[in-house]
């Protein structure tokens, strides 16, 4: 049942982080990455269960509501603030961007299999599903133009690392974690405000946009 549900959960936080290449519509990109916080708090809750650690349980449930809920809503309320509902101009196609990748999942599972011939458990066998994620999530950083499509790409490659940090060994210390998720948190309310203001004195996020009026 353990290797079942860990199997599940990877998989989901696999799938959600590849929808959101698909997916041009940011309400559907931030629904996702709510969805991928959910399967992130799994993880973890799995691995505390089969260990039977309380502070692995408590971590579980704490990053999963903010990275499922709370920095979802904050999101959510940005893109309410403004009449941008799409990312109209990503630098690379819907078509393109599913074939990269899968060429990015193949990299990954490549070198990371090293890692994983150390200790070839169940968790571990999955590090390179999170080696994936935190590739697609700078891929989303270096391509999307809109300034929250590039927020849900930094916050891909932050879920990966946590859940990198969960698979390859007990997690981290709980202080540690609280402190990453606050600045996490921290740094996302500070791109909420930075894009009202963008919106409010340039009309739009578009980074292309904002660029040529620099020039």
């Amino acid at each position: 049942m353990y290797v079942k549900a860990l199997d599940l959960a990877c998989g989901a936080f696999l799938l959600t982080g590849v929808l959101v290449l698909w997916r041009r519509d940011l309400s559907a990109i931030v629904w996702l990455f709510g969805l991928q916080g959910v399967a992130l708090g799994a993880i973890i809750v799995i691995r505390g269960l089969h260990e039977g650690t309380l502070e692995l349980l408590a971590l579980g449930v704490g990053v999963g509501l903010l990275r499922a809920l709370v920095l979802p809503f904050l999101m959510r309320r940005a893109l309410a603030a403004g009449e941008e509902r799409l990312e109209t101009r990503p630098l690379v196609g819907v078509g393109t961007s599913l074939l990269v990748a899968a060429v990015l999942t193949m990299l990954a599972y490549a070198v990371s299999q090293p890692l994983v011939r150390l200790s070839p458990t169940p968790a571990t066998q999955a590090v390179p599903i999170a080696l994936t994620v935190l590739l697609v999530g700078f891929f989303v950083l270096v391509t999307r133009r809109r300034a929250l499509s590039q927020v849900v790409g930094f916050l891909l490659m932050d879920n990966a690392i946590t859940a990198a940090a969960f698979l390859t060994t007990s997690g981290v210390p709980l202080v540690v974690e609280l402190g990453v998720s606050l600045d996490v948190l921290l740094a996302v309310l500070v791109l909420k405000v930075l894009t009202t203001r963008m919106r409010a004195a340039f009309g739009g996020t578009d980074l292309d946009e904002l660029r040529e009026l620099h020039d």
